[in-house]
């Protein structure tokens, strides 16, 4: 501190002295303040799954002068956590990727502020709750099914189970990997799969058979379980039955084949829809609902099969041709009112919990 006070009246001398450092004086000066027309950023909280092309992003820039800053957020349960745990201080502007299983969660605890855009294309996937309705808009869907590396099972002389019960017969014991429910919104869609097909009477025997008897391994997100543990994954993994979703198959396609190496069950399947929020207290709420109108607009629908692996909310949006071919949603998916997920998860999140030993 007691430097800069030397130094100032040899550089106010100087000033005096010569024209030459009267100029290096108005180098000094302090910088202008930036023009008013400067992009400012929208921050979007995501979970980690988040791969939206840079040229769709540019095109939002382009239209609104706003920047996307994007802050992955672990999966979309850590995401729920986290925004929860700073409510009053958010981390960001907007959040895209809770989904039916975690948002009223969201509503509940008032981290989110209500919007509703003008142009829904998603209407027909509104929850039934309408103080959820009024602060979510959903943005895409998908089938969170197990699914199967049929090139490891054919390799292996193994036929690939089809069913919930096929995941428990001593055949397929150490092949499967989850992710877990307590963090993830794909373990949570599979937990509520299994309660709607076995009951409440019925779903922890199953758990136990399935983690304990047939040693199902257990992460915390989709990108560990797909990715890592997941012999179709692009990793090293060793597992060839793995929980992810109906629109996951056309991923697999080899460059130099025509058909995926992997398929999805469609009778495990549940159906997640994945909702943008503002986040309450944001400092740029304007650039939050803009956001959102765009999530909504045929760029970033159409864009999001071979970015995010999920279907659009817009019927109208076209879908790409692998998809149409490959990404099968399920006829009839395994499904639970939202209500009874609100009342109920945290019973069940501790039920299982003390299964898993976690």
């Amino acid at each position: 501190m007691s430097v800069l006070p030397a130094r100032m009246p040899t550089v106010v001398v100087g000033c005096v002295v010569t024209l030459g450092l009267l100029a290096g004086c108005a180098l000094e000066s302090p910088p202008e303040d930036p023009p008013t027309d400067a992009v400012q950023p929208v921050v979007v909280a995501t979970h980690d799954s988040w791969n939206m092309s840079k040229k769709v992003l540019r095109e939002f820039t382009d239209e609104t002068g706003y920047d996307v800053v994007v802050q992955p957020s672990g999966d979309a349960g850590a995401l729920t956590n986290k925004l929860v745990l700073t409510k009053g201080s958010p981390i960001a502007d907007v959040v895209y990727g809770i989904d039916n299983t975690f948002a009223s969660r969201a509503v509940d605890e008032g981290v989110l502020a209500p919007y509703t855009p003008s142009d829904n294309a998603g209407a027909d996937f509104e929850p039934q709750a309408t103080d959820v309705a009024e602060q979510v808009t959903p943005i895409d869907y998908s089938d969170v099914c197990v699914n199967v590396d049929d090139t490891w099972f054919a390799e292996h002389d193994l036929a690939p189970p089809e069913t919930f019960e096929d995941l428990i017969d001593p055949a397929y014991k150490g092949l499967f990997v989850t992710p877990g429910p307590p963090t993830s919104s794909p373990g949570l869609a599979f937990l509520i799969a299994t309660i709607s097909k076995f009951g409440e009477g019925g779903w922890q025997d199953y758990w136990q058979a399935l983690l304990l008897d047939n040693e199902a391994q257990v992460t915390s997100g989709w990108s560990d379980a797909y990715q890592v543990d997941f012999t179709a994954g692009g990793g090293d993994g060793d597992r060839p039955i793995v929980l992810s979703y109906a629109s996951s198959p056309p991923f697999t396609i080899p460059e130099d084949g025509d058909e995926p190496t992997t398929s999805a069950l469609l009778d495990t399947c549940f159906r997640q829809v994945e909702y943008a929020a503002v986040l309450e207290g944001a400092e740029n709420p304007e650039g939050a609902q803009a956001f959102i109108d765009f999530m909504l607009g045929s760029s970033f629908q159409e864009a999001l099969p071979d970015n995010m692996y999920v279907f659009p909310v817009d019927p109208e949006a076209e879908l790409p041709e692998l998809w149409a071919k490959y990404a099968e949603p399920a006829s009839d998916p395994w499904q639970m009112p939202e209500s009874q997920i609100a009342e109920l998860r945290a019973d069940w999140l501790r039920a299982w919990a003390e299964l898993a030993g976690q």
